[in-house]
């Protein structure tokens, strides 16, 4: 079994779905002859043409109509965007289009689009590269929204996503596109969206994340005992069973995310647990998140990121209330 990155993971999900169903198409700017920003299109032009993997002009609005366009009568395109701040020009396409047709309709056409777009820090990169919006998104019903943590789920929700009727945000952390490999095996395989997954069993403090913070939670829970750490994969609809459940069994949890706190996805799971979960809870639930401010440009970067530290800090404390 190949032992593969995060882009290569994609780019195999991309081609098996676009060899096993010839409605699949993908558009963006570079994504034909350069195999995208990143290269995770690459190879794709020269095996399907330029009729399904499609370089499109520096407009992301027009991306994204167009992808409406598409799947209202039938394909299935994946649209991609650079990076997930440059979505902001095409947030009435999704909000205003997208997201609605299902309802506008009344279920008589639906918007399999994917939207592929990589966010959050870690890279170092100019401002509108590195933002983590997430929780805008998760505002708007009617879009999923998808955040891989690790290669092999990568290429599992992502075929999930393309062969869900709905429209999908499918969020790729930068900072894991080669910074992790394992063995991702070839052929059909899949996870359901809204379905999260435990990573680690334990007792006492359930810490929840998704994206690169997954990979910092797992860095600042060794060496402690009885942690359960959960990877939420799917941000919305999230799954609130075996949230609640962890909540329930060891009574304390953290929530670390990389956006703004106020009003970042967190909230949502903080306010969620407060309501269903309150009698449960043994401590406040407490959030380790970015900062109120854009992000930073590199030298201050490091800063503006959960820490190990913050994050075992968070442990300290919610242990001793």
């Amino acid at each position: 079994m190949p032992q593969l990155n995060m882009v290569q993971a994609i780019n195999l999900a991309l081609k098996e779905e676009m060899m096993r169903d010839p409605d699949v198409v993908i558009l963006g700017e570079d994504v034909g002859k350069n195999g995208g920003v990143f290269r995770v299109t690459e190879g794709l032009w020269e095996q399907f043409g330029s009729e399904r993997v499609i370089d499109t002009p520096l407009a992301e609005s027009g991306i994204l109509g167009i992808s409406i366009g598409m799947a209202a009568y039938g394909l299935k395109p994946v649209a991609e965007i650079q990076f997930v701040g440059f979505t902001y020009p095409a947030l009435d396409q999704i909000f205003s289009h997208a997201s609605r047709i299902r309802s506008r309709s009344r279920g008589r056409y639906t918007c399999p689009l994917v939207i592929r777009t990589p966010y959050g820090g870690g890279i170092k990169a100019p401002e509108l590269h590195e933002e983590s919006p997430e929780a805008l998104f998760c505002h708007m019903p009617g879009i999923k929204v998808v955040v891989p943590s690790t290669p092999y789920y990568a290429k599992g929700l992502l075929i999930s996503s393309i062969r869900d009727p709905d429209p999908v945000l499918f969020l790729e952390a930068t900072r894991l596109y080669r910074l992790i490999k394992e063995e991702v095996p070839e052929g059909d395989y899949t996870f359901p969206l809204g379905k999260a997954r435990i990573v680690r069993e334990g007792k006492n403090i359930t810490l929840v994340a998704w994206g690169s913070m997954l990979h910092k939670v797992l860095q600042a829970v060794e060496g402690y005992d009885d942690v359960e750490v959960i990877d939420l994969m799917t941000l919305h609809p999230f799954d609130e069973e075996t949230l609640f459940k962890s909540a329930r069994k060891t009574g304390r949890v953290i929530i670390v995310h990389e956006a703004p706190k106020t009003c970042g996805f967190g909230a949502e799971l903080s306010a969620t647990l407060a309501e269903e979960a309150m009698l449960y809870l043994k401590a406040p639930i407490l959030r380790v998140t970015g900062y109120d401010v854009v992000m930073p440009l590199p030298k201050l970067e490091d800063f503006y990121l959960p820490t190990v530290e913050r994050i075992r800090k968070a442990m300290e404390d919610i242990i001793k209330y």
